[in-house]
Order: C-alpha cells, then structure tokens, then sequence
C-alpha cells in the first residue's frame, strides 16, 4: 500500500455528510485515503483558524488504506492539523468536497471547502474542490459521481500546475459536460430578517440573494446556469499584477 498515492480529503460540512462519503468512495481505488474533516458543519468558514482554545481530534475509522477522523475546527484547521500530526508526510492529493451548495463566483471567498483547497494549494500540495449547486443536504449526487470520479483521475493522471488548485461546481440534474471559465462577477445583496428580542439583543439571520452581473460565456455562474459543470483554476496569489505600475506611480513621491 505505501507504493499508492497518499490522498487527503476535507471538507466544510462535516466527516459525516453524504458528500464526503462518497467522495471517499470515489477516490478509494486510487490511493491510500486519509480523511480529516469538522466534526459539525462549518460552512462559511473561509480561511479561518482556531486560536486560543483546544482543538479535539477523534478517531473515527482506521484501517490499511483508509482513516477518518473529526476535528473539532474548521476546514482549514483539519488541513493544517492533518499535515503536522495526522500524516506521516505530505499528501500527493488533496481533494475537498462534495460540498452541497454553490461554490461559484464570489461564493468562492466565503467557503470552508474552498479556503481547505487554497490552504493544501499553499502548502504545494495538488488540491481540488468540489461543489454540487444545492443547498439540500439530501439532494441527489448521483448525476455528478460520474463527473467526480473522471476530473479526480485526470488530476491524479495529469496534475496541474504549480500554485494552481481547482474549483469544480456541478449543476443540479443532468449535465451536458464540462467548462473550463473564470470566476464570475457578481456580489449578494445581504437581507437580515429579525422577529425575535433576547433581553437586550435583537436577533437576526442572514439571508440573501445572488446577483450575477458577469454576462461573459466563460464565467462560472453562467456556464453552470447553462447545464455544464465549471471548472476555474485558482490560485493563492491575490496580487492584482496587472495594476502594480498603475498603483505604484500613485505612491512614488512617498
């Protein structure tokens, strides 16, 4: 077994979603599976760690091949956590995901599954991320295994890119094949509903609606809106490159 690739696999919902389990499922012919995931959901964690109080580590499964364990922290954490005390070396792979809810666009900051995917990438680590477009924690994943198992193999098979890591989104239902697009523009207009008063404090949720306002074909809201599940290559470099010189001439005299 110690021939095979190592994969890591993480994600936002928690080591028990219906996601995780089958991404796990999926990636077991192809290497030897550690898994470390939040023991409760974290979605909407982005990049986040945990300071300043313990972060509890459970075994959950462990057999030759495959390991599972719970962290009680977020994605980031049990990447972090995984490459320090869990793994005995760096993994050759680390998938994220099956996430249930969109990841596309502006969606992309706010993610645990994605901030566990830049986090692997950072560490130089081959990482993709992987989303289905439904919220419904029961929703059926059966139309994007398919696609799941060929984009982790061609992966495996091909690698990517130095500093680059993936972010794959599935549409719901039958999908008509792949894209490879951009992140889309777009923001979220924020609506907090309130109907409760606890003493002193108003209590409120967030809630919203999504705007695209990216009509380009190749963005990844409007390829997903049309049937195909979007691929967008990432990086961590947040440099805006193109407006060094620009913003630099700003500053100059200083």
């Amino acid at each position: 077994m110690a021939d095979k690739p190592l994969i890591f696999i993480t994600n936002d919902d928690g080591y028990n979603a219906r996601g995780i389990k089958l991404l796990e499922d999926i990636l077991k012919p192809f290497g030897n599976i550690v898994v470390v995931a939040p023991n409760v959901e974290m979605s909407g964690k982005s990049h986040a760690i945990t300071g300043g109080k313990p972060l509890r580590l459970e075994c959950i499964e462990k057999r030759e091949g495959f390991e599972v364990y719970s962290l009680e922290g977020t994605p980031v954490d049990c990447v972090k956590m995984a490459f320090d005390k869990v793994l005995n070396r760096k993994p050759d792979y680390l998938f994220a995901g099956i996430n249930h809810g969109s990841n596309l666009s502006i969606n992309t900051i706010y993610s645990g599954t994605m901030g566990a995917v830049m986090e692997g990438c950072s560490e130089g680590v081959t990482s993709v991320g992987f989303s289905l477009c439904d919220n419904d924690k029961q929703a059926s994943l059966d139309d994007c295994k398919d696609l799941v198992e060929k984009i982790s193999a061609r992966v495996i098979s091909k690698g990517l890119p130095k500093e680059v890591c993936l972010n794959v989104n599935f549409p719901t239902g039958k999908m008509k094949g792949v894209k490879v697009g951009h992140q889309a523009k777009g923001y979220w207009s924020e609506d907090f509903t309130t109907g409760e008063v606890e003493g002193c404090k108003t209590i409120f949720w967030l809630g919203g609606e999504y705007h695209c306002t990216d009509d380009s074909p190749n963005a990844d809201w409007n390829i997903a809106q049309e049937g195909y599940a979007s691929i967008v290559p990432m990086q961590v470099d947040f440099t805006a490159w193109k407006h060094i010189e620009e913003v630099s001439s700003n500053f100059i005299d200083l």
